[in-house]
């Protein structure tokens, strides 16, 4: 495996990262023919197959199981390369990768706008996903740091939070809870829920407090788009429980209701992580110390109106 190439390596890994040799040209800017023979090539240098192809369906041998292993420690260690030598130079150049929860796709597309005014070199890559998901892409080295709620206890990481992230009730602006005023959690007993999937930080945060309330949930719909789950609870299908973050058109144009649960918001927090063992390149580190010094403040201008102050004493 000697003459294996690192542009072999990285389209083994994009491959086996979708399962799709058509997706993987299409994140490396490639086509299909040209990851198809940067494949053939490395099945050579190693010997022995990669991949199991059955029409469409592409699925990683044993052997692709092991080498993928291996190809990640090495693109990961070349990053880290990479991202030293830009340190020794101290330039904020180069491509910083961000991964996130999907929630905060709300209000951090803005701030990233923000921060490319004062960081023109920086290349942005943004990926999306749940917390588990977020998780196993730290784990990977897939993203250079990320921003979620909750942060991983399976990790060595540094989690700084930078904000509070509150979680409200909420249903369709006809809804009798709407027009009930103070809602003891009972009250949410035998309502149809519209949730958010397993893995998601929000739903464990609704799990935990009904558990702890002692209250029964009844999910009549899961889903994994907030925007979906929104639309939902506007056509008065049922109750959710959302990211106060995620509101702000609804709660301005009136097309939702927040209820006022006893309890509630459910306040978390926003955090920026990285693991432990990843040397930050500069532009990592611009990125940090931009979403410490101005993530909060960014917020509370534009969604803390929604929420009376008194909620969360």
């Amino acid at each position: 495996m000697k003459n294996a190439t690192f542009r072999q390596l990285r389209v083994f890994s994009e491959v086996a990262r979708h399962l799709s040799f058509v997706q993987a040209a299409q994140t490396l800017h490639l086509t299909p023919p040209a990851v198809t023979m940067q494949i053939r090539e490395l099945e050579k240098h190693i010997g022995m197959p990669l991949f199991d192809r059955s029409g469409r369906t592409v699925a990683l041998t044993t052997v692709g199981e092991y080498m993928l292993v291996y190809a990640r420690k090495v693109l990961s260690t070349l990053k880290d390369a990479e991202d030293a030598a830009a340190r020794l130079q101290k330039l904020e150049v180069g491509v910083l990768t961000i991964g996130m929860v999907s929630t905060a796709k709300y209000f951090l597309p803005r701030l990233l706008a923000e921060f490319r005014r004062e960081h023109a070199g920086v290349e942005l890559k943004l990926v999306v996903g749940n917390r588990d998901q977020l998780v196993k892409m730290l784990h990977a080295n897939e993203v250079d740091i990320a921003v979620m709620g909750q942060p991983p206890k399976e990790l060595a990481t540094r989690a700084e939070p930078f904000a509070a992230q509150p979680h409200v009730f909420v249903a369709s602006v006809d809804h009798p809870l709407a027009r009930a005023g103070t809602l003891a959690p009972t009250a949410l007993q035998g309502e149809a829920f519209i949730l958010r999937e397993h893995g998601s930080g929000t739903r464990a945060a609704v799990e935990k407090f009904l558990q702890q309330s002692h209250i029964e949930l009844h999910v009549t719909m899961e889903m994994a788009s907030n925007e979906i789950i929104k639309q939902a609870v506007m056509a008065g299908m049922g109750l959710s429980f959302l990211s106060l973050h995620t509101l702000g058109l609804e709660l301005d144009s009136r097309l939702i209701a927040v209820l006022d649960v006893e309890g509630a918001p459910v306040v978390r927090a926003w955090n920026v992580v990285h693991t432990l063992s990843k040397l930050l390149s500069p532009a990592a580190e611009a990125f940090r110390y931009f979403i410490l010094e101005h993530g909060e403040d960014y917020l509370v201008r534009h969604f803390a109106r929604h929420v009376s102050p008194a909620n969360f004493s």
